[in-house]
């Protein structure tokens, strides 16, 4: 993959001018002072949380400024590159969590001890995966987001569902329920999942114990045409054909579920938490639902537990390149500490460990997406998913399969060789 080749590239000829730095160089670390870099996230959201961190870090380190430099998603990896490629890396960087392969590959940032860190026995697993790579830690979960359904209660009421469902089969009975009440508008879902929705789609297929893709003896294989795989892909096929009426040759952006959800003709969704606000917001929504919307974690065909969602969301790296390792462990381990969490939490994320989810109680627009983070899946940590991704293969395999165009097997078999092919490229 050449963006890996790149960042390769770029890494060996910082860690070169690293050496001639160390051993003489003209420029040298500024000892009394650390660079963290974050998104405009923790800036606009969580700055007392920031400024915490600072303060308990400088009560252990005195005179060490902490130079905090805020960054924009869009921007931070171009950036992130350029300073690596001229030494001046930051000592701490935030990335997104599905932004870690190619840099952990790369070698990129340094190893770190799990037990540096607060509630490192207790990270959510879909957090703490992005962040190993060769059996390596390589940066710490910082906080999270994750889908669960999100419904009206109305509706639910209206159809005679009392309470929500801890089951798919549940799931299932209720909705048709909701289909017998309100499917004489042909527009209504009483689940709407968007044909291209691979995010939710994989949901099921880890559910039945299925995988995306396994690595073996140093080598990629899909696995989406495995027995586990093609019965989840199977049971989702029926769930979205008795419930759902929503386009099948699009993904779950376009539009977003919260439009039609909005104008009356959706029961429930799948959804991420800022999906909420988003669905109340005048401009593209309807406020007046507020009173009447909720959510819940979609309910397993495991009874008792919940369906595994994909967490998306942030870690926390120190660059290999730092001359300040340490320091730059104990400033991160002050700012996912448990008091900052909370406040983390307070602004609407899901903390990064189990054992805080607590901090999201009474929190309806937050509490239920927290429940589901609970159980979690993450995508293959290959440097080439990103091909994957931008080849549709998830795409069009779920497509294809719930309209019909292919059958599951014959779907999920051209999608599984077409992952190997990808993952394997200039492995």
């Amino acid at each position: 993959m050449k963006v890996r080749f790149l960042v390769v590239a770029i890494f060996a000829a910082a860690l070169a001018v690293a050496a001639t730095t160390a051993s003489g160089g003209t420029k040298r670390a500024q000892a009394d002072k650390i660079v963290v870099w974050l998104q405009d996230d923790a800036k606009n959201g969580w700055p007392d949380a920031v400024a915490a961190a600072t303060k308990s870090f400088q009560a252990k380190h005195p005179g060490v400024d902490v130079d905090v430099q805020y960054q924009q998603w869009t921007t931070h990896l171009t950036k992130l590159d350029a300073a690596i490629a001229g030494n001046n890396a930051p000592d701490v960087v935030e990335m997104g969590n599905t932004e870690t392969t190619k840099y952990m590959a790369a070698g990129a940032f340094a190893p770190l001890q799990a037990k540096s860190f607060p509630n490192s026995k207790n990270w959510l697993s879909g957090l703490k995966s992005s962040c190993t790579f060769g059996g390596k830690l390589l940066c710490v979960p910082y906080y999270t987001g994750a889908r669960a359904v999100i419904y009206r209660k109305d509706y639910y009421s209206a159809a005679g569902i009392k309470g929500t469902p801890t089951t798919l089969d549940k799931f299932v009975a209720d909705g048709k329920k909701l289909m017998k009440k309100y499917g004489k508008d042909r527009n209504f879902s009483a689940f709407y999942f968007p044909g291209k929705n691979w995010y939710a789609s994989m949901a099921f297929v880890y559910d039945y114990g299925g995988q995306i893709a396994v690595k073996k003896g140093g080598k990629w294989k899909g696995t989406l045409n495995s027995p586990q795989a093609i019965r989840a892909l199977t049971k989702l096929k029926s769930v979205v054909h008795s419930l759902s009426r929503a386009p099948l040759t699009v993904d779950e952006a376009h539009p977003y579920p919260s439009i039609p959800f909005a104008k009356g003709s959706v029961a429930s969704f799948v959804g991420n938490g800022w999906e909420w606000p988003y669905t109340l917001d005048p401009k593209v929504g309807n406020p007046d639902l507020a009173p009447v919307m909720a959510a819940y974690p979609m309910p397993s065909h495991i009874k008792g537990r919940y369906m595994p969602t994909f967490l998306g969301g942030s870690d926390l790296a120190v660059p290999v390149t730092s001359s300040k390792k340490s320091l730059a462990v104990d400033w991160i381990a002050a700012f996912t500490a448990s008091a900052n969490m909370r406040s983390i939490a307070k602004a609407g994320n899901i903390p990064n460990a189990t054992n805080l989810v607590g901090f999201t109680k009474g929190n309806p627009k937050v509490e239920p997406f927290a429940k589901a983070a609970k159980y979690s899946w993450f995508i293959p940590k290959s440097p080439n998913w990103a091909n994957v991704e931008n080849a549709n293969v998830l795409q069009d395999m779920c497509s294809q399969i719930l309209s019909g165009r292919k059958s599951v097997t014959a779907a999920t078999t051209t999608a599984s060789n077409a992952i190997t092919r990808i993952l394997n490229t200039g492995s």
